[in-house]
């Protein structure tokens, strides 16, 4: 199963700095404990000083972090605030026929309502979800 992590990197930052990246740390040990089989793709692992990036690497990121999210099986996306970046990967992942897991509290949101097949509102809903059989639910639902 490749699993494509999204989330919240510069957000609506007006300067050029990024939010917490701590989140990732917990869902990467939930995943290695409850699926074994997960292949994850950590966008921002690959490209940790991207705050730094012209232009041209820019577009090119963006892109490459889109493909991936469009040929991923599932992803999941933490998204505490509004992420654009994070919507189109949510988006592409869907149109796709990914199953997307959003961890957010901004469950009223009509991208999420729309594009995610779950929106849990913390790091410790998700774990519960998947430690109760919630993702392989939704797994056997699309064979």
């Amino acid at each position: 199963m490749k699993v494509f992590l999204a989330g919240i990197i510069q957000g609506s930052l007006s300067e050029a700095r990024i939010h917490a990246q701590d989140w990732r740390t917990p869902i990467k040990r939930i995943l290695a404990e409850h699926r074994p089989d997960a292949e994850v793709y950590c966008h921002y692992s690959l490209h940790p000083n991207s705050i730094t990036y012209e232009l041209p690497e820019i577009i090119e990121t963006l892109s490459e972090g889109f493909q991936q999210a469009a040929d991923c099986d599932l992803l999941i996306a933490y998204v505490p605030s509004a992420s654009m970046g994070t919507a189109v990967e949510i988006y592409e992942a869907a149109r796709n026929n990914a199953i997307v897991l959003t961890i957010s509290p901004m469950a009223p949101n009509w991208v999420l309502r729309a594009y995610s097949d779950e929106i849990l509102p913390d790091v410790e809903a998700f774990e519960q979800f998947i430690a109760s059989g919630g993702l392989d639910k939704l797994v056997e639902q699309r064979k």
